[in-house]
């Protein structure tokens, strides 16, 4: 196993299919930047970041023609996952410019449950092991990630561009779904608003609050808890009033589960519990609105038809040249 990793072989030239559609959406935000240019705070920086981007992937891309190999192939794609971390803030950049749409949803909310789940939620069950329970699902979030996109790449190979690249696909278009729809979500819009609103159940319009707040209070659960802890930590570090509708969280943890089921039904069934208190935990921690979850959930199954067509339609074609590894436009799941 080890050694094939490293092994040699015939290898396509050009851009992997992941790759490419960073390029498309590092273009499309350019173009979107330069639209927006007056209105944003460091559209140079962006700019720049985004070149030095476009430039590391074509870097890559030369580099992995000097040891064309199973690993160096994990390499790029990797790089290319890790950068959704840049990317997922980088909305806030852009929807900070429109008005928050926070008070829609959350009287949307109030009228189809007659209260605030995210807030019943959490006062209904303080107790340490529920906290713990639903944050250690809620931080489960990336380790989902990297164990599917692992087990492909160790057992399916022949499958892993296609997996790679409809997860980051997937990401990119709810990412531009949060540029346009900019809601915060009830950790960031409940504070902004205060408690005695919320009980009321009078939501204001805060207009371009969040273009200049940005504080995100201590979140909701047992604070002695050490996935709390966790949580906390990571939301302090890389989490922005934006990207709450629909639940990417949801959305994303759902599609994974979709190729798990395809791909292994034990890998499946261990993921499950994880799923189910992730799903729960976004909303146990103030950081969707209930509507927020039920659209993300519903939604990845339309764009995982959506994004595997897309695949099969405009991107698919061999990793690697030969016969070595099967070509992925022959793939038929």
């Amino acid at each position: 196993m080890a050694l094939e990793l490293f092994k040699k072989v015939e290898t396509k030239k050009g851009l992997f299919a992941v790759e490419k559609v960073t390029l498309i959406y590092n273009l499309l935000t350019s173009i979107l930047i330069l639209f927006l240019f007056q209105e944003m705070d460091h559209p140079v920086r962006m700019l720049a970041d985004r070149l030095s981007i476009a430039t590391m992937t074509f870097l890559l891309m030369y580099l992995y023609r000097l040891a064309p190999c199973k690993f160096a192939a994990f390499i790029r794609i990797a790089v290319q996952m890790s950068l959704l971390s840049y990317w997922y803030p980088d909305t806030f950049e852009f929807n900070r410019v429109f008005p928050n749409l926070d008070h829609l949803f959350a009287a949307a909310e109030q009228w189809c449950f007659g209260g605030q789940p995210a807030v019943n939620f959490c006062l209904s069950y303080p107790q340490l092991w529920v906290s713990e329970l639903f944050n250690m699902g809620y931080f489960f979030y990336y380790p989902m990630i990297l164990l599917v996109v692992v087990w492909y790449f160790l057992f399916r190979f022949d499958l892993f561009e296609k997996v790679s690249f409809v997860i980051v696909t997937a990401f990119f278009i709810y990412y531009l779904i949060y540029i346009f729809v900019p809601v915060a979500g009830p950790q960031f819009y409940f504070p902004a608003i205060g408690d005695e609103c919320v009980a009321r159940g009078v939501f204001p319009a805060i207009g371009d609050y969040f273009h200049h707040n940005q504080v995100l209070l201590p979140g909701q659960g047992c604070q002695e808890g050490f996935f709390y802890s966790l949580v906390e930590g990571s939301q302090q570090v890389g989490e922005r009033p934006t990207a709450a509708f629909p639940s990417s969280h949801v959305g994303m943890s759902t599609m994974l589960m979709i190729m798990a089921w395809r791909g292994s039904k034990l890998l499946f069934f261990f993921l499950a519990p994880f799923y189910l208190l992730l799903c729960g935990a976004t909303v146990y921690i103030q950081a969707h609105y209930v509507i927020d979850a039920i659209v993300g959930f519903v939604s990845a199954f339309a764009l995982y038809i959506l994004v595997t067509w897309m695949f099969k339609r405009w991107f698919a074609e061999p990793m690697f040249g030969g016969r070595v590894y099967t070509p992925l436009r022959t793939i038929e799941e």
